[in-house]
């Protein structure tokens, strides 16, 4: 026990205010915290009280300090979380969320941490962190092949020749080794604003280049494994130290199981297990976006067309303010009745993964999305919506990881055969057993507990060589 207060580091921990980046950081919180360091979660209050709870014996080591998120105009009142928000008011968080520079240059004044590990979001706190003598890490819930896609410093925060949305179409000129890995033109127009900039005045691309430029050093959620090209380039590219923090795997089906115990889950259960074992397709688009209306009707006819048995998470409305919610066909709920199971609330989504009866998953190709399926060798049905998903679709596809259901290049089109087509090609056809097979080969990676405690234990003992000096004693 001497040992671990001797080397023990106090971090502040920031991340963007989505939850697809806040469990990524909080994951990585609980692996820090357990290896006895002590951690400080700074969020915004009702994303705090939204969390999952941490296992009682790290709650002495992982402090979460709510910080009140100022009003702005246009942005709805209590929403704190780009789940409570569309996407064109998002843009509007963001403003709200650079407001808290003052007083996150305040809490870390008083807190006087050893290190602070950041989003891209607030690219504005690795100077003010330097300025205090405070350690930096920005850690990106994106994989490196999205981080170098994005740019050197130099490109990101301006000088990128890149301007128009068919510049994004093709792979950058400082990638040397042949790849697809690009936008298809529907994916990069529905975002371009990340190019362009938005209501907040800064534009994503010039975040993630000034939180780079920031940080003492870069952490993701990757390995080498997965990316070991794109680890290589990333680093070449900034030349400063990266570390892969692994790829924070969910836990073991038996830890699933006997964690959720609710109605809810005991009704789904009770279904799924019903089901034939590998046969079910389970739908989820995450929390983050949704289908439009007619990417819905085609999704549900070709989920209906294609015969399998499916368990589907359907989100219609995002955030109370979401006026343009989305409706099933009519009569599909009858049509699939038995062979069908829609669930429109939350879903405990590992538990699903983790049981028997799923075979593959038709995901938006989020990567903790990814991560999740792969670790219960479910293969994975390709379909993106937002953000880095267009990227993800295309460094899968070419690692042949997961199946992109066919989409016109330029308006994002498909048809319902192509999902019907898709989805029997990857969970029950000869040709898709290549995906079938490269989730179970994706399993021994990506769910090793010994790695990931490897890539954990390799950042933490840089953090500790390189902690202030000032602070190594206290």
């Amino acid at each position: 026990m001497a040992e671990i207060v001797d080397h023990e580091l106090h971090i502040v921990m920031f991340p963007w205010l989505a939850f697809g980046h806040m469990i990524p950081f909080i994951e990585v919180a609980k692996h820090m915290a357990r290896k006895g360091h002590r951690i400080s979660f700074v969020s915004t209050p009702q994303n705090i009280d939204r969390l999952p709870r941490i296992s009682p014996e790290l709650t002495t080591l992982i402090d979460f300090v709510k910080i009140p998120l100022p009003a702005v105009e246009n942005l709805p009142e209590n929403a704190e979380a780009t789940s409570d928000l569309t996407y064109d008011k998002v843009q509007y968080l963001k403003k709200a969320y650079d407001l808290l520079r003052e007083p996150m240059t305040r809490l870390l004044e008083s807190l006087a941490p050893d290190f602070v590990i950041y989003d891209f979001v607030p690219y504005w706190l690795g100077p003010i962190a330097r300025n205090l003598g405070i350690k930096t890490a920005m850690f990106s819930i994106y994989i490196a092949a999205t981080l170098v896609f994005t740019g050197p410093t130099w490109a990101s925060m301006g000088g990128d020749h890149r301007k128009r949305p068919e510049d994004f179409t093709v792979p950058p000129e400082w990638v040397p080794f042949k790849t697809h890995v690009a936008f298809p033109y529907f994916a990069i127009k529905r975002i371009f604003d990340a190019v362009e900039g938005n209501a907040s005045g800064v534009s994503d691309m010039h975040r993630f280049g000034a939180a780079e430029e920031g940080a003492d050093i870069i952490t993701l959620r990757s390995s080498y494994e997965v990316e070991p090209e794109w680890l290589k380039l990333l680093e070449e590219l900034h030349q400063k130290p990266v570390f892969p923090v692994g790829q924070l795997p969910p836990p073991s089906a038996g830890d699933c199981n006997s964690r959720d115990e609710t109605k809810s889950w005991q009704r789904i259960k009770q279904w799924l297990d019903l089901q034939r074992k590998s046969s079910v397709v389970y739908v989820a688009f995450g929390s983050e976006a949704k289908p439009s209306q007619d990417e819905l009707t085609k999704i549900a006819l070709g989920l209906e067309k294609s015969g399998l048995p499916f368990f589907w998470v359907l989100r219609t409305q995002l955030g109370s303010s979401d006026t343009d919610s989305v409706k099933l066909p009519d009569g599909f709920e009858e049509r699939v009745k038995g062979r069908g199971f829609v669930w429109t609330t939350w879903a405990p989504q590992v538990s699903i993964l983790a049981n028997d009866s799923v075979g593959g998953i038709l995901t938006h190709s989020g990567w903790g999305s990814v991560v999740e399926a792969l670790c219960f060798e479910r293969a994975l049905i390709l379909f993106a919506l937002l953000s880095d998903q267009g990227l993800n679709v295309r460094f899968m596809e070419e690692k042949k990881m997961g199946y992109p259901i066919p989409r016109n290049e330029s308006d994002g089109s498909f048809t319902s055969d192509d999902v019907a087509e898709s989805l029997r090609l990857v969970l029950v056809e000869e040709e898709g057993k290549v995906y079938r097979d490269k989730a179970k080969e994706m399993k021994e990676v990506l769910g090793n507990p010994h790695l990931q405690e490897q890539y954990m234990d390799n950042l933490l003992n840089h953090m500790k060589a390189n902690r202030p000096m000032t602070r190594s004693n206290k």
